[in-house]
């Protein structure tokens, strides 16, 4: 597949491949940009669904507090008041007195607690006492008895409530206490469901649920304020249960839990992910209009910028295929100063000055030709090589030949080095360079089979060293060391440099087949074939003195370390 691709990319013509390298490297920034910008615009709109998601539902629930509290003020207000307490646990002589009890105390204070909680149904008291019932104010107890709800009632010490979602209901009930009576007495009261969860069913316009809980998991209220495209999001108490304890609600839904500790209710609001998407609708459409309208533009510029770049070079390819069939005239002309008007030109001198030797100095060169040679042979110095590669990386750029180019540069930059202008010293700086050079040419004829890692401290690349002491131990980790390695796992070839107050110390380290005990202890005295090291270590010494020089740790099978230790020179 690779293959194809790079053969079909080849073939490809230059003002192609211009198009289509432009065109992937202007695609990619706009791309890699929009996608962060959108991915961040949803971060934002989710982040903010979050914030307003948590403080409605904590303005709802201080809402419903602040209902429930005034609930439990009323009903103290009731159950504490003395006259009510004393009224319904006295036994009556007459129906007089029971009627003037009914008249001035209890309808007076019922109706104004109704009258200031408009909420309130009903208010009514439920008791076992010798009494007349009286309307909705007083009740017998056995009216009750039989509500599952009465016998925690009966034995609990503050008012109570009595909440069903699925009966529509909300009841405050609690025991009117008395310890000088045996009579019970419960006071009850009706509130208007709908009234006290008002401000839970207007928190958004729609798609939102909110399901408050008691302490036995039974819902108390639920809402699910769904369009009819967005029922499905819809959840009852047990689904929205099962979810946060497997920990998947959060994969669908933007949901906050809230309590209310007084009455040990657990409040869920959650809306879908979808609504947030919905959200951003407007800026998801500007945002893939941005993206293609920069695509279109970017490649009607790259169309027209390579047309105007590849037209001189097309030219010029025909008036080489008419010098090829020998008409050596020039037609193409470009007087601009650019890489391109620059080679025009020249092929024009070139066409010119070869067309001057044909006519002007053949038959007399061609005489003297075996002699010139011998003397451009001799003439040939390190300038023409470095040239020579030059003009093949050119070449190679030209016809998109990367690991061509990359080898002229690196011989280029290994000779280079190497030649030193005849110089016997170097900085550290152009040594590193000639080592590198090799190892990158050894790793393309390798097809990078080892790896290489070069760590150098900065501060001593100004130093000079004598030249060529790197290379060849490089040179010898890779053909003795790295190429022999038989155990598994990846060639590693390690180059590091650092100072001491003195000194600078280099080390060249592989994990290849590793030394033998004998050979390693006259590898650097006898000449020992295939380890070139012994001219290294002399030379270090003849220049810096005995105290210099090179010494190897070796273990077979797992590698060898050479160290390079030289004087701080500049």
């Amino acid at each position: 597949m690779m293959h194809n691709i790079n053969t079909w990319f080849k073939n490809l013509k230059f003002r192609n491949k211009i198009l289509f390298i432009c065109l992937l490297s202007g695609l990619l920034p706009v791309i890699t940009l929009g996608s962060f910008w959108y991915n961040q615009i949803q971060h934002l709109f989710i982040t903010r669904e979050n914030e307003v998601l948590d403080e409605s539902l904590n303005q709802a629930i201080s809402s419903l507090d602040y209902k429930v509290n005034t609930y439990f003020d009323a009903m103290n207000h009731i159950v504490w008041n003395e006259d009510v307490k004393r009224g319904v646990t006295s036994t009556y002589d007459n129906n007089y007195e029971m009627f003037l009890f009914y008249h001035y105390t209890l309808d007076p204070l019922l109706n104004t607690s109704k009258f200031l909680q408009t909420d309130i149904n009903r208010i009514t008291i439920y008791s076992n006492n010798e009494m007349h019932s009286h309307g909705e104010s007083l009740r017998p107890l056995s009216d009750i008895e039989q509500y599952s709800w009465f016998e925690s009632i009966s034995k609990a010490s503050t008012p109570t409530l009595i909440v069903s979602a699925k009966e529509k209901s909300f009841e405050v009930a609690s025991q009117l206490f008395d310890r000088h009576h045996n009579t019970t007495n419960i006071v009850y009261m009706d509130i208007d469901y709908e009234n006290v969860f008002e401000s839970m069913s207007t928190l958004y316009e729609d798609n939102y649920g909110l399901i408050i809980l008691d302490e036995h998991d039974k819902p108390v209220f639920q809402i699910n304020q769904f369009s009819e495209t967005n029922m499905s999001y819809a959840l009852s108490g047990n689904e929205l249960l099962k979810q946060v304890r497997e920990d998947t609600l959060k994969e669908h839904y933007i949901y906050k839990k809230a309590e209310l500790p007084p009455y040990n209710w657990t409040a869920y609001l959650y809306r879908p992910y979808s609504t947030v998407s919905a959200s951003s609708f407007g800026l998801e459409l500007t945002f893939f209009i941005v993206v293609l309208s920069s695509i279109l533009i970017l490649f009607l510029s790259i169309y027209f910028l390579s047309k105007v770049i590849v037209r001189p070079l097309i030219m010029l390819s025909k008036n080489m295929e008419q010098v090829e069939k020998g008409e050596l005239v020039v037609t193409v002309t470009n007087t601009a100063s650019d890489e391109i008007g620059h080679l025009i030109q020249k092929f024009g001198n070139m066409v010119h000055k070869l067309n001057t030797m044909i006519n002007e100095v053949y038959k007399s060169k061609i005489a003297r030709q075996k002699y010139e040679m011998k003397a451009l042979q001799a003439q040939i110095n390190p300038h023409f090589f470095y040239n020579s590669l030059s003009l093949i990386n050119s070449k190679a750029i030209v016809a998109d030949q990367e690991d061509i180019s990359q080898m002229a540069q690196y011989l280029s930059t290994f000779y280079r080095t190497t030649l030193n202008q005849g110089k016997n010293t170097i900085s550290v700086n152009d040594e590193l360079k000639n080592t590198t050079s090799y190892i990158q040419i050894q790793r393309m004829m390798h097809s990078d089979s080892f790896e290489v890692h070069c760590e150098v401290e900065k501060d001593i690349l100004d130093y000079t060293m004598i030249n060529l002491l790197l290379q060849p131990l490089v040179e010898n980790a890779i053909n003795h060391g790295i190429d022999h390695k038989v155990t598994p796992g990846k060639g590693i070839l390690t180059i590091s440099g650092k100072q001491t107050e003195d000194h600078l110390i280099f080390t060249v380290s592989d994990n290849g087949c590793g030394i033998e005990p004998e050979r390693l202890e006259t590898i650097l005295t006898n000449k020992t074939k295939g380890y070139g090291v012994r001219n290294v270590h002399h030379r270090v010494q003849l220049s810096y003195g005995q105290e210099f020089g090179l010494a190897y740790q070796s273990e077979v099978n797992k590698g060898t370390n050479v160290t390079l230790t030289i004087p701080k020179r500049r």
